[in-house]
């Protein structure tokens, strides 16, 4: 958590790496009120799946 904060990447070999990425602020529509709503701009985690994990959820 504290390395991600800090915007390091933690990779665990043969599971996968989680990293943190930025989102751009943008306008949404309310779907039910067609209403423009402005989204702000964040920051996510993200994880993309190692090699090892990909290769046995596959089998």
């Amino acid at each position: 958590t504290e390395a991600l904060v800090s915007g390091d990447k933690v990779q665990i070999v043969g599971f996968g790496t989680f990293s943190v990425k930025d989102r751009k602020a943008r306008t949404a529509i309310n779907l039910v009120t067609k209403e423009k709503i402005d989204v702000p701009a964040t920051r996510v985690a993200s994880f993309k799946v190692g090699k090892a994990l990909k290769e046995a959820v596959a089998k």
